[in-house]
């Protein structure tokens, strides 16, 4: 018998992610002890404050290790951009830089700075 994954948008549903609550849904797979994913989470928390639209789903990889192999996150942080359909507009497998986050945020909002 061979170990099915689940499907993206079953795995991210079983984690409580709502991308129908907001225009643009970030999803973060972190790890304890990874600094870069303390770094990522702080920038998007503080994004999350200045722009209206935008849902911050944090998850700890570690304890939910069914949904990392769905989603085949292979390292932290991993972040997941979803439109308020649901669909992964696109993803960033390593910590984007401060400015790069808020570009990627800022486009995938509609907003020019």
């Amino acid at each position: 018998m061979t170990e099915q994954t689940l499907p993206a948008a079953e795995a991210l549903a079983r984690l409580g992610v709502r991308p129908e609550q907001a225009d643009l849904t970030v999803v973060q797979f972190s790890t304890a002890f990874c600094g870069p994913c303390r770094a990522t989470r702080a920038r998007l928390q503080q994004l999350r404050t200045t722009r209206p639209g935008l849902a911050y789903v944090h998850v700890d990889a570690e304890s939910h290790l069914d949904e990392v192999r769905a989603l085949d996150v292979r390292s932290t942080p991993t972040l997941f951009f979803l439109d308020r359909a649901g669909a992964v507009l696109g993803r960033a497998d390593s910590a984007p830089a401060a400015a790069e986050l808020t570009a990627l945020v800022d486009a995938r909002l509609g907003r020019h700075g």
